[in-house]
């Protein structure tokens, strides 16, 4: 486990930096929206195209990983849910605050497939948040739909991140060459997307909770940073996944909702200012957990 923490450590030093820049620099919120803006919308596309057009990826050998991590997925809803019909929260919290049972960190995802499970890694999960972004969006837009003034298929359809990540998939399919210059450009970008996607993270970071959302807030993080993993892990060793499969699909699970989250909410008239408090507090919380769950899964 220690070994993990130590890998995971230059991750969440990019995470702190960005909370201290925030708090100490005074930069102005539109300064780190137009960070966000750029990394959500042409630098994490690119790196998401750039790791799927590259790998060679046999769709139906990977059908077993899409299952598991499908699966925990689904098991987060479900619990978020039920964890709602328990909680009676009022109905904007838990509009925005549902996805946060289930959505999940890119930036930090790929970074550490590629740290601890170098390209296979970071091919794997590129294919996995592919799969797995549309999902995700389809069901935090169904909970906001009732404020909502969008529709669930013309976000998918403008989704940058699902749109990178098919183009990538689809070039790597038809084995389509990638030219020196593209390779050495998309490398670039794919670097800067993950510095600047964690440091953004640590510049949103917020930890106020009040008391009256703290038994839901604690039922959402517990079902995040717990449940979901444990799903992950159960259904891998059961699927037989391999090592660096394995790994992947519980690191994914594992993963600390992410900061579009907030900015989905705000768009679509939820209560932003709780789902800030459970990104805040999961991302802190995931320094501790995603090591432990890692180690679970490290070879031996």
């Amino acid at each position: 486990m220690t070994a993990t923490a130590l890998a995971l450590l230059p991750d969440f030093g990019l995470i702190v930096l960005g909370l201290a820049l925030a708090r100490v620099t005074g930069w102005s919120p539109a300064f780190w929206e137009a960070i966000e803006r750029l990394t959500y919308h042409v630098l994490f596309p690119a790196l998401l195209f750039y790791a799927n057009a590259r790998a060679r990826i046999d769709l139906g050998a990977a059908a077993p990983l899409l299952a598991v991590v499908v699966a925990a997925l689904a098991s987060g809803m479900l619990l978020a849910l039920a964890a709602r019909a328990a909680l009676r929260p009022p109905p904007a919290v838990f509009a925005g605050a549902f996805q946060c049972a289930f959505r999940f960190n890119s930036y930090i995802g790929l970074a550490l497939a590629g740290r601890l499970y170098g390209e296979a890694g970071v091919a794997l999960m590129a294919l996995v948040i592919g799969v797995c972004v549309p999902l995700v969006n389809v069901a935090a837009v169904w909970a906001l739909a009732a404020q909502s003034r969008g529709g669930v298929l013309r976000g998918l359809a403008t989704n940058p991140l699902l749109l990178a990540s098919a183009a990538g998939v689809a070039w790597g399919a038809l084995a389509l060459p990638l030219p020196d210059p593209a390779q050495v450009m998309l490398a670039r970008i794919g670097n800067a997307s993950l510095a600047l996607g964690l440091i953004a993270v640590g510049a949103a970071l917020r930890f106020e909770l009040p008391r009256h959302e703290a038994a839901f807030a604690g039922a959402i993080l517990a079902i995040k940073l717990a449940a979901v993993p444990a799903v992950a892990w159960a259904l891998g060793l059961a699927a037989g996944l391999s090592a660096t499969a394995l790994g992947v699909a519980v690191a994914f699970a594992a993963l600390p909702a992410a900061s579009s989250a907030y900015i989905l909410t705000v768009r679509m008239g939820g209560d932003g200012r709780t789902v800030a408090i459970l990104l805040s507090l999961g991302t802190a919380l995931g320094i501790v957990t995603l090591p432990l769950w890692l180690a679970l899964v490290a070879p031996r």
